[in-house]
């Protein structure tokens, strides 16, 4: 699985203003965000949950080669049995390990169509990861005053929106994406946490100018996780 925009994005993006302590990369693929959350924080505990068996042990040697090693672990499991084995947790100590920031860059397509490649269908299918199964597991494990983070089709925001306020999880920044001026915004970039606000700073993020001539912004968001860009 290649390194894509959205997860780049994501990574970058990620308010961290709150000095989370600890991280949790929900379908972490190769690692690609955890690793760059580890770059950009302190967090002396950064945790990534990956179900494909060679994505997964990409991300290990991924982070075994990393600067922050120590900080980085990886569980080969899927979102369901990491929070059946939180909740048994709770029910024998009567304590919840709850992260300060829960980011995920869910599988994306809704559509019934599916390729002949099931590890792929695994990664960009939306029904891997159900949102309704994902935003009760960050309402679960989110710390009290923790940030959850996600990289969404601008088509599914107002869907993700909806369900997050019925788990008690509200808006807290908002940035739409779009390859260029002339298109249509393709993804949004949403920050929750338990505080309701009034006023949620929105912005847009346009990525190119032209083909492989990148904006300002998305240099200035993203420069420090590419070796050269232009």
């Amino acid at each position: 699985m290649k390194v894509g925009t959205d997860g780049v994005l994501l990574g970058a993006w990620t308010p961290l203003e709150h000095g989370p302590e600890s991280i949790l990369d929900i379908g972490t693929g190769t690692g690609l965000i955890a690793l760059q959350l580890a770059q950009r924080s302190n967090a002396f505990q950064i945790d990534a949950l990956e179900i494909d068996e060679n994505a997964y042990e990409q991300a290990v040697e991924n982070f075994e080669q990393s600067p922050w090693n120590d900080r980085l672990f990886c569980y080969h499991a899927a979102l369901d049995e990491f929070v059946e084995e939180a909740q048994a947790e709770l029910e024998e100590f009567g304590e919840l390990l709850c992260y300060d920031l829960i980011v995920c860059n869910p599988p994306f397509y809704a559509e019934d169509f599916k390729s002949q490649d099931p590890a792929r269908d695994l990664a960009r299918f939306q029904d891997a990861l159900p949102f309704d199964e994902l935003i009760p597991a960050a309402d679960l494990l989110l710390s009290a005053e923790g940030i959850f983070a996600v990289i969404i089709p601008y088509k599914e925001e107002e869907r993700f929106v909806e369900l997050c306020a019925q788990n008690n999880l509200f808006p807290q920044k908002i940035t739409r994406v779009k390859g260029n001026a002339q298109t249509a915004v393709i993804r949004s970039l949403l920050a929750f946490s338990r505080e309701k606000i009034c006023s949620i700073p929105t912005d847009e993020l346009l990525i190119e100018i032209s083909r492989h001539s990148y904006t300002p912004e998305y240099k200035a968001l993203t420069r420090d996780f590419y070796l050269r860009l232009e």
